[in-house]
C-alpha cells in the first residue's frame, strides 16, 4: 500500500501535536516533519516533497495563503491542504485561488481531515462538508486548472487595503485620486465578490493577504 507522505504545518504546538499523534495511528499516512511557521513549511515542503501540505492559514512570518504560493510555485506538484477555523467564503477563495486543493474547518471532526487528505492526495478538490452548502459547481470550476487572479480587481483591492488601514472614504479617493462615489463603488463590489459584511472582515482579508501585520 502506497503511504500519503504528509507534512503538517501549524504554530499553535498543542493542537500540531494532537494532530501529530491522530494522523500517526492510520496505516495510509507517513507523517513527515511538521512545521511551526510558514517559512519552515515552504523550505521543509520544498526540501521534502510530500503529497500533501496540510497548512494553518495563520502563521507567523508567512501565512498560510503565503505559504501556499510559495509552495505551489516551487513545486506544483505538491497537494496544498488548508486546516483553518475561518470558514469565510473570501478565505476560500483566495485559498482556491492561489492553488490549494482543500479547505477543511477546525471545528470539523478529525475524521473531515483525513478524508480530505486521502482525496486531495488522490488528485480530488475538498471541501468541508460546512462549506460545500455554500457553494456552485461554477464557483469550483473557476479554480480548477489551478492558481488563478484574485477576484477583485487591484483597484478594488487597493480600496480594501486603505479601508483596512483605517482611512475614511475621503482620505481613500484623495489616495487613488479618484471620487469618493468611485470609492464607494469600488468597495461595495469587492465585498459583494468576497462575501465580507463588514469592516471586521475586511481587516481579517487585509492581514490574510499580507497587507497588515499578523496580530
Amino acid at each position: 500500500m502506497k503511504r500519503i507522505r504528509v507534512l503538517l504545518a501549524e504554530d499553535h504546538e498543542t493542537v500540531r501535536q494532537g494532530l501529530r499523534s491522530l494522523l500517526e495511528r492510520h496505516e495510509d499516512i507517513e507523517l513527515l516533519e511538521d512545521a511551526a511557521d510558514g517559512h519552515v513549511a515552504v523550505a521543509r515542503a520544498v526540501a521534502l516533497q510530500p503529497d500533501v501540505v496540510v497548512v494553518d492559514l495563520s502563521m507567523p512570518g508567512l501565512n498560510g495563503l503565503a505559504a501556499t504560493r510559495a509552495i505551489k510555485a516551487a513545486a506544483p506538484g505538491i497537494r496544498v491542504l488548508a486546516l483553518t477555523r475561518h470558514s469565510e467564503d473570501a478565505y476560500v477563495q483566495e485559498l482556491l485561488g492561489a492553488g490549494g486543493s482543500g479547505y477543511v474547518l477546525k471545528q470539523s471532526a478529525f475524521d473531515e481531515l483525513l478524508r480530505a487528505i486521502r482525496a486531495v492526495a488522490a488528485g480530488e478538490r475538498y471541501l468541508d462538508p460546512t462549506l460545500v452548502s455554500r457553494t456552485t459547481d461554477a464557483y469550483l470550476s473557476r479554480y480548477a486548472d489551478g492558481p488563478v487572479r484574485p477576484p477583485v480587481s487591484e483597484r478594488e483591492a487597493n480600496v480594501l487595503r486603505l479601508m483596512a488601514l483605517g482611512h475614511s472614504n475621503k482620505e481613500i479617493a484623495s489616495a487613488l485620486d479618484i471620487a469618493v462615489k468611485t470609492v464607494e463603488v469600488h468597495k461595495a463590489n469587492a465585498m459583494r465578490k468576497l462575501n465580507l459584511r463588514g469592516r471586521t472582515d475586511v481587516v481579517r482579508y487585509a492581514v490574510l493577504n499580507g497587507w497588515l501585520h499578523d496580530p
